[in-house]
């Protein structure tokens, strides 16, 4: 029987197979109705894509989109547009590997370079990860300073507690988890959209936004800041992430099984990533028409908290703006400890204790941004918020690339292997991702500042 299943892996260009399944204490663990119609099927499916919308609206986005507004209007939604368009196309692929293969990003590539390659690939993911976590520990230090006044220092060491809070939340079922990070998803939509329509955006100039100008290449600062919203959008972890949670559902493990997850799970994520897109573009938007024009610095987010109210003349915005931070820190925080968990178990297929692995991923965040904190204060926080961003971007490449192949490769995707035209332009995705990247980064690096 091994030798038999040595062949079939060799046959379907896998060198081995992983001895786990992904995420095996939530896999293949939500019910799925069977004699239902098309929208009690869809509703069950629902939920992965919210886990990976978040990433697309984490905390690392916001000052970003803010400055983008402020400084520039409305042009730079094309570019939010355009990115969320990758963005769905690559998280299509990631789901349509882990539904069709039962192996998560990290477990193919894995099972398809061996162990030498496997383990350095493990360690990039991993301080993609710490990247992501501080972030996300940093963005909601932030929101408690603003909301309560707590010092930042305090404000860390108080998001190490989100580590039992999602084990809490785990051992009541995986549907608790994205049930929670639907509800505030929903939060930060609706702050948002709230504080659009009081900034009384002028629609005409807001929907020419959405088509590219000449302007966002021939304008450097313009394309640096456009740089930052395509580099932050599309994270590595998304992609380990969504080909794990997708197998959470109970769908049949045949051929028509697979085709119908792979149809409710396109639905999914489409719907969920267009609320990111809304959430971000509302950020971009807002940005613009409280603050384009008025001579605002906003490049930081506490910037733009202390100024949105008075601009506005409504009280509350600024509350209602730090409340849907402290919303998308804490969202972040649950999908980047899960993809910690599924990078450690997949690449290298060690499994240690829950608890352990998240409280080792969250120190490795925390540490750094305290001491910076403790040294810098709230500058500090700001230039590594920048760098963990970097780092982000210079992982994409070793995540996205693998991806493509694998769902190209007729031999390991059958009759489910990418079409003509979805190679070309999961291709074309992956060349601009990559080379708008190396520009990014490589402008940090040089000039040692923000994008502005």
């Amino acid at each position: 029987m091994g030798i038999q299943l040595e062949r079939t892996n060799e046959e379907r260009g896998w060198l081995k197979r992983s001895s786990s399944v992904s995420l095996e204490e939530v896999n293949n663990s939500v019910k799925i109705p069977k004699k239902a119609g098309t929208w009690r099927k869809f509703l069950a499916f629902v939920g992965p894509g919210s886990l990976v919308a978040v990433g697309y609206v984490d905390p690392g986005n916001w000052a970003t989109s803010i400055a983008g507004g402020a400084r520039f209007g409305y042009t730079l939604l094309s570019v939010i547009l355009i990115s969320n368009l990758m963005a769905i196309l690559l998280q299509a692929l990631s789901a349509k590997l882990g539904v069709v293969t039962g192996r998560d990003l990290a477990q193919a590539t894995r099972d398809a370079t061996g162990k030498k390659t496997a383990f350095c690939l493990w360690i990039l993911s991993e301080l993609a990860i710490i990247a992501t976590d501080l972030a996300e520990v940093i963005g909601s230090a932030i929101a408690l300073n603003l909301l309560f006044g707590i010092p930042l220092l305090i404000g860390i060491l108080i998001t190490t507690l989100d580590v039992v809070l999602l084990l809490l939340l785990q051992q009541k079922g995986f549907r608790i988890i994205e049930s929670i990070v639907i509800v505030l998803m929903t939060t930060i939509f609706a702050v948002f959209a709230y504080e659009v329509i009081i900034s009384k955006p002028e629609v005409s100039s807001l929907l020419s936004g959405y088509i590219p100008k000449p302007e966002i290449v021939t304008n450097p600062q313009m394309l640096f800041i456009s740089l930052g919203i395509l580099g932050a959008t599309v994270m590595p972890h998304n992609l380990y992430l969504h080909s794990s949670i997708v197998q959470t559902r109970q769908y049949k493990r045949n051929r028509e099984g697979k085709r119908e997850a792979l149809k409710f799970s396109l639905w999914d994520s489409a719907l969920s990533l267009t609320v990111a897109f809304l959430i971000n573009s509302a950020i971009l938007i807002l940005g613009a028409a409280a603050f384009h024009g008025s001579g605002v610095d906003v490049s930081e987010i506490e910037a733009a908290y202390e100024m949105l109210s008075p601009t506005l003349g409504v009280g509350i915005a600024s509350t209602l703006f730090a409340v849907a931070l402290l919303a998308s820190g804490q969202n972040s925080t649950i999908t980047g400890t899960l993809s910690g968990q599924i990078v450690m178990e997949g690449f290298m297929n060690l499994r240690i204790r829950p608890w352990l692995r998240r409280l080792i991923t969250r120190l490795l965040a925390v540490i750094p941004a305290f001491i910076v904190t403790w040294i810098a204060g709230s500058r500090g926080t700001g230039e590594l918020l920048l760098w963990s961003q970097v780092i982000l971007s210079l992982q994409l490449p070793f995540a996205v690339v693998p991806l493509v192949v694998f769902t190209s490769d007729k031999k390991k995707m059958g009759e489910f292997a990418n079409k003509m035209w979805v190679k070309v332009l999961a291709w074309l995705c992956t060349a601009v991702i990559i080379v708008l990247n190396v520009f990014l980064v490589g402008y940090i690096i040089v000039t040692g500042h923000d994008l502005g």
